[in-house]
């Protein structure tokens, strides 16, 4: 009987963490963006809104942003099937296939001026995967086959031009005719690497969400041998963490670790092993993706339950501010890891690191979640609420994610109630 009553306890607590980030995806996330972030008279979105709702209308806007806001609203189109969703989705298509295609040489812009016009004209791979992302959902959840074909055209065009066929995997950025250039950052914080463990993760995301949708045996394989890469290159000897940035043949430039990009990793590893159903693949990725998280757990974790930014091997924690997009993934991420284990410190963790974001991230008079915390969980009020990196994926994503999640680990726990 005390088993009993302890799993009706777990599950009272599942449906109620489903509830709450279910309420937070459908009530604050999802129309926050559709109320405040469409532009309507000029049919696009506002690029940058501060946590007090400022508009500055000078700044310029990144294809990225579009397509992170289209992958979002075909996902709760999918999901929820509403027409508001489909509504959203709908005008993210259409305004990143007008403003950010680039119809003379394929793939798309990474930028445009305020005024619609493209600003930084080169192909950062990071930028194509993600429309390759959002494109293969939009099809998936309207079944537009334009926004397919763009997809295909886009995988065909990482595969010639952007693929080493020398060294595997791919190279950052080229210019706007897919040439050499000499700065291939993704951002200004980041190194001027050839290669990053970062645009390998999202062109993985990519191609595991178009193979959804087209089975495709050339894209199977570039998926298997993108996840040889990861797992072969970028993981480090340890197999708790994931390098950072790469020179063309794969010696790591530092030894930085990203808390939140490993947990990421950890769980969309296992996502792209589920897709292409090797089981030896599958058995391996899960013992990696729980060992990410048990490292996680115990070197990222705060007392408030909040994940730390950056470490290093060396002098551990090394940045202790507490980001809106390891916070999401974080959530997912040991959801992952105790879905695959059975392990309750992962499930209790999730639990503690949605209640860090419920009281200190989300914001609950201007709506959405705030960009950052500092160490102290105070909000770090200069970050812009939306920006050309703060968007709607990770934190939907997170929503979307966990709550089927939870509600699959509540159903197995009914069903082994009921077999008692």
């Amino acid at each position: 009987m005390r088993t009993l009553a302890c799993r009706q306890t777990s599950l009272d607590r599942l449906a109620t963490y489903a509830d709450r980030i279910e309420r937070d995806l459908r009530h604050n996330i999802l129309p926050f963006w559709i109320q405040h972030v469409v532009n309507r008279p000029e049919s696009t979105f506002h690029g940058e809104l501060s946590n007090t709702l400022k508009l500055d209308p000078t700044v310029e806007r990144g294809a990225l942003l579009s397509s992170r806001i289209l992958w979002t609203y075909s996902e709760a189109l999918r999901t929820y099937g509403d027409d508001t969703y489909r509504d959203m989705a709908d005008f993210a298509y259409a305004e990143l296939t007008r403003l950010y295609s680039d119809r003379w040489h394929g793939g798309f812009f990474w930028s445009i001026h305020a005024n619609g016009t493209p600003h930084q004209t080169r192909k950062q791979v990071y930028g194509q995967a993600f429309a390759i992302y959002a494109l293969s959902s939009y099809h998936r959840a309207t079944g537009n086959n334009d926004a397919l074909a763009t997809a295909i055209e886009t995988f065909h065009l990482l595969e010639t031009r952007t693929r080493d066929l020398e060294h595997r995997g791919y190279i950052e950025a080229l210019g706007h005719n897919w040439t050499p250039i000499d700065d291939v950052r993704l951002s200004l914080i980041d190194l001027n690497a050839p290669k990053s463990q970062n645009t390998h993760l999202h062109i993985m995301e990519a191609y595991t969400a178009l193979l959804e949708v087209w089975p495709d045996p050339a894209l199977k394989k570039s998926l298997v041998d993108l996840m040889e890469v990861m797992l072969e290159a970028i993981l480090d000897d340890t197999g708790c963490h994931l390098g950072l940035f790469f020179t063309k043949d794969w010696k790591p430039f530092n030894d930085t670790i990203s808390y939140g990009h490993d947990i990421e990793a950890a769980w969309l590893l296992t996502q792209a092993a589920e897709r292409l159903g090797d089981k030896f693949l599958l058995e391996r990725i899960r013992q990696i993706a729980v060992k990410i998280a048990e490292a996680t757990l115990r070197g990222a974790i705060d007392e408030d339950g909040a994940l730390f930014y950056e470490g290093n091997p060396r002098e551990g924690v090394i940045n202790s501010n507490k980001e809106w997009w390891p916070q999401a993934e974080a959530i997912v991420g040991f959801l992952n890891a105790y879905q695959i284990s059975g392990d309750e410190r992962f499930l209790e963790t999730a639990y503690r690191v949605w209640d860090f974001i419920e009281t200190r991230l989300i914001d609950h008079e201007y709506g959405e979640w705030y960009r950052a915390t500092d160490r102290t969980g105070s909000v770090i009020a200069s970050e812009a609420k939306v920006s050309f990196w703060k968007c709607p994926y990770h934190n939907a994503r997170a929503g979307l994610e966990a709550t089927a999640r939870l509600r699959a680990i509540a159903e197995r726990t009914r069903t082994q109630n009921l077999n008692i």
